[in-house]
């Protein structure tokens, strides 16, 4: 049998494993950052009428440039935005994609503060573009000195900037962007897919758009729309950078169906978003149990928690699975990252953790469960 390596590949995809967590059956699922509550049935409805409406018409291409979607998103965004200066595609993933081929490409590089989003490098990669891994300082957080003298040492061409980080879920003060945008030789991208779970006082990178022609303000609908199955993600910026991505965009990227449907979910925002204080809340407390059984976590500002297991987080991470809670293994020595949901949910991930820290770890029933 031919295997991967038996191919042509790049040498720089030798050897590599593809972007994922596992996909596991088991009652507790926490470690994709999903939405845990469905989407409500008035809104499947609307989303299935929406879609059902484009279907005599699947024989002709969708709009190329979604501008009805685009105003939706313009709409949903405020900050004086118009639809020249939004952008949609198939997730955060190929906006980020589509501006490192427009802003990266071999001979340049981009910058980010890991840990941070893992896709990022996998992203440069995939373009040609260096990747350059700066570091946060202590508890993940990223003060603007720290960050201008990384900026100015490698004077990359793209700085992905991440608010709230993942997987830390920790928020950059406004004061960083600011810096940065002074300093950086090229354009600045902050990742925001997680802004709708920001804590009170949290200022968006939204807000500091006007007169910035090089920062880009990245979203997704996946996580507090609960649309992580429809792929609708998004960016706000300069009209130009819109220009710019489009010379790059595959044609027709976007398909009738999923403007439609992500259309139908931002009529209906109010009720999706209803969720969000749910989730935060759990997130929260979370937090505050952790901390009070004398575990060290992250401050977060996600849907999500990172915290230190007091081991190996490999070790953790099995015997929570066994227990049937999944959660995510993100590479970090000790730490793992645990998605807020629903209150039973909660409740099982905290039952789970409250038994490991009285007995210990034990050894894994089922070693073909999956891996971190």
């Amino acid at each position: 049998m031919t295997s991967l390596n038996d191919l042509p590949i790049r040498d720089d995809l030798r050897g590599l494993s593809p972007y994922g967590a596992p996909q596991l059956d088991v009652p507790v699922r926490l470690n994709t950052n999903e939405n845990s509550y469905p989407v409500p049935e008035p809104v499947v409805e609307a989303i299935g009428k929406a879609v059902a409406a484009e279907l005599r018409d699947l024989n002709r291409y969708p709009d190329r440039d979604a501008l009805a979607l685009r105003a939706d998103l313009a709409a949903y965004l405020g900050h004086g935005l118009d639809p020249e200066g939004v952008w949609a595609a198939n997730g955060s993933n190929e906006i980020q994609q589509q501006l490192l081929q427009a802003f990266g490409g071999p001979g340049r590089s981009a910058l980010g503060f890991t840990p941070a989003y893992s896709m990022h490098p996998l992203l440069a990669l995939g373009t040609g573009t260096r990747w350059v891994p700066a570091r946060r300082g202590v508890d993940f957080g990223l003060t603007v000195d720290e960050a201008v003298a990384q900026v100015r040492e490698h004077r990359p061409d793209v700085v992905f900037l991440c608010s709230p980080n993942n997987p830390t879920g920790t928020a950059l003060d406004p004061a960083v962007i600011a810096a940065v945008l002074d300093v950086a030789p090229g354009m600045v991208v902050v990742d925001e897919a997680y802004a709708e779970f920001a804590r009170p006082g949290t200022v968006s990178a939204l807000a500091v758009l006007p007169g910035h022609p090089r920062l880009v303000v990245t979203r997704t609908m996946s996580k507090a729309f609960g649309f992580a199955g429809g792929r609708l993600g998004y960016l706000a910026a300069d009209p130009a950078v819109v220009a710019a991505v489009q010379l790059v965009r595959l044609p027709y990227h976007l398909s009738a169906l999923t403007q439609a449907a992500a259309r139908a979910a931002l009529a209906h925002r109010d009720l999706l978003l209803g969720t969000v204080a749910a989730i935060s809340e759990q997130r929260d407390r979370i937090v505050a149990e952790l901390r009070r059984s004398g575990l060290r976590v992250a401050d977060s500002d996600a849907n999500f928690v990172l915290y230190e297991v007091g081991g190996d987080q490999s070790v953790a991470w099995r015997a929570l699975l066994d227990q049937g809670v999944l959660v995510r293994d993100v590479g970090l020595p000790g730490w793992l990252r645990v998605t807020a949901g629903t209150p039973a949910e909660t409740d099982a991930f905290l039952a789970a953790m409250d038994k490991i820290q009285r007995e210990g770890p034990s050894a894994p029933q089922s070693p073909t469960k999956g891996t971190p």
